[in-house]
């Protein structure tokens, strides 16, 4: 079995995602109308601490595998669209539980046919 397979295997959890904010054309940002929606992943609880993409070293409070990409500054939270209140799908930051995504990894496989996919919050 290679590691793409093996990733797509323990993603068992479901979290749910949240692109990255988008102008609303009066100053302030809002999220796009499709999203929320619920993917598969692996939510890891650690702290550590990372460089994010321009150098600077930041705290990561956890390491989640996803099977699809994911946008840098969009949101994840841990758990199903069930979980969540209407005003918490239309904006993550008042789910408590969600967080920003600080740095996402993508690495291509050994064959090069499939990519490991890392979202730090």
């Amino acid at each position: 079995m290679g590691i793409e397979a093996f990733i797509t295997r323990a993603c068992k959890q479901k979290c749910v995602y949240w692109g990255e904010p988008i102008p609303d054309g009066y100053g302030g940002r809002t999220f796009d109308s499709t999203y929320p929606e619920e993917i598969s992943c692996r939510w890891e609880a650690r702290t550590q601490v990372i460089s994010d993409g321009k150098g600077n070293e930041i705290v990561s409070r956890a390491r989640v595998y996803v099977t699809e990409d994911v946008e840098e500054e969009g949101w994840l939270f841990l758990g199903t669209l069930d979980d969540l209140d209407s005003y918490e799908e239309a904006d993550p930051m008042e789910a408590s539980g969600a967080y920003k995504i600080k740095r996402f990894d993508k690495t291509p496989t050994i064959r090069g046919d499939d990519f490991i996919r890392i979202a730090y919050l």
